[in-house]
C-alpha cells in the first residue's frame, strides 16, 4: 500500500491529467450526434489497429513471462475490439442502404 501511495504522490500530475481526460472523453462522447457515430467508430478501429501493432512489438521485447502474458492479453483484447467495431460499423452502414423489393 505504501508503494501505491508513493506512486500517486510522485506522479500526481500525470494521474490528475488522466482523470481529467477520462471526464473530458465521457463529456465529448456523450454529445456526439448519431450521424457522426459511424465515421468516428471507423477511426477508432484504425487507432486500435495501431494499438495491436504496439502490443505485438512490446511482446517481442518482453523480458519476463508476466510481460509476455500481458502483451498477449492486450493483443487478444485489441483484436476483439477491432473486429467488434468493424461488425458494428458494418451493421450500422447496412441500415442506411436501400432495401431491395422482394417480388
Amino acid at each position: 500500500m505504501d508503494d501505491v501511495l508513493k506512486f500517486f504522490i510522485e506522479y500526481r500530475e500525470a494521474v490528475f491529467i488522466i482523470i481529467l481526460s477520462i471526464f473530458l472523453g465521457i463529456e465529448v462522447i456523450s454529445h456526439v450526434p448519431s450521424v457522426l457515430h459511424t465515421p468516428l467508430m471507423s477511426g477508432a478501429n484504425a487507432i486500435h489497429g495501431v494499438v495491436i501493432i504496439g502490443a505485438i512489438i512490446v511482446m517481442g521485447h518482453a523480458g519476463n513471462v508476466l510481460s509476455m502474458i500481458l502483451g498477449f492479453i492486450a493483443v487478444v483484447l485489441g483484436t476483439l475490439n477491432v473486429v467488434g467495431g468493424f461488425v458494428v460499423t458494418d451493421r450500422m452502414l447496412e441500415m442506411f442502404k436501400k432495401k431491395k423489393n422482394k417480388k
